[in-house]
């Protein structure tokens, strides 16, 4: 990845999660990694605990950021999910997964699109 792409990234990741705590959620944990792949952000939101992807873009030529989550990245997110849900001790009431797109404008605010139980 160039170190552009990861700039645009690192941006929406911020963005994200300010947005998120703004609408009350708590972070637990941001970019989690293990052998298996990467969870951008881990939040609480009251008893329940939400898995975040982060979708970031510069604009929607290519589709909007959100498209971007296919069904292989669906079921990475899934075991990812499991794997760190086995090693902590935080037992919650409900998982959910959700997804924030970002696209960032060259001026002014960036767009964010908070899609909630995504999927």
């Amino acid at each position: 990845m160039t170190n552009e792409r990861q700039a645009v990234g690192a941006y929406g990741e911020r963005v994200a999660e300010r947005h998120l705590q703004d609408q009350g959620l708590v972070v637990l944990d941001r970019n989690w990694r293990c052998a298996d792949g990467e969870i951008d952000l881990i939040l609480r939101d009251g008893d329940d605990i939400v898995f975040c992807e982060v979708k970031t873009r510069r604009g929607d030529t290519y589709g909007t950021p959100a498209e971007a989550i296919n069904p292989t990245k669906v079921q990475r997110l899934r075991r990812l999910a499991a794997r760190w849900l086995t090693e902590t001790t935080l037992r919650p009431r409900e998982v959910r997964f959700d997804v924030v797109a970002v696209v960032a404008h060259p001026k002014g605010p960036a767009r964010v699109e908070h899609l909630r139980a995504a999927f």
